[in-house]
């Protein structure tokens, strides 16, 4: 399989679910804060997602975390959230305090909350529509 072709502008990519309820509030809550765009999105169950987290050893059909590719690297689990909070900058590069807690205990609790997901938080039928304006942010 060929590795999906990632637009030159983009310096970085989400990989979320996009049926996700929570997932889709993450994703809005970028759009409304990362007034750089630096973060661009492909839901998993797109092309363009489907085949970054294969590219990335992770199952598209059970994803357990989210994944962000940012200059030929990837992030998953808590490291990704801490990056992607911090980079926002402003009061959002506070999160870089959960570097404190050790990794292993922050990723179980975070898995934990990606396979509960849908039980908490629940799932819509089909992924989110882009907002007004922010198609060109989306890859599929």
């Amino acid at each position: 399989m060929s590795q999906p072709e990632l637009p030159a502008a983009s310096p970085a990519i989400i990989v979320f679910d996009g049926v996700c309820t929570l997932c889709n509030g993450w994703v809005r809550f970028l759009l409304r804060f990362d007034r750089a765009q630096r973060y661009r999105f492909a839901a998993m169950q797109g092309c363009n997602g489907r085949q970054l987290l294969q590219s990335h050893g992770m199952d598209p059909d059970d994803p357990v975390s989210f994944l962000v590719l940012e200059g030929g690297k990837a992030w998953t689990d808590t490291r990704a959230i801490i990056r992607v909070l911090t980079s926002l900058g402003g009061p959002w590069r506070a999160a870089s305090i959960l570097r404190l807690v050790p990794a292993a205990i922050r990723d179980r609790a975070y898995r934990l909350l990606a396979r509960n997901r849908y039980r908490w938080f629940g799932r819509h039928d089909r992924c989110m529509l882009p907002p007004p304006g922010q198609a060109a942010r989306f890859l599929d």
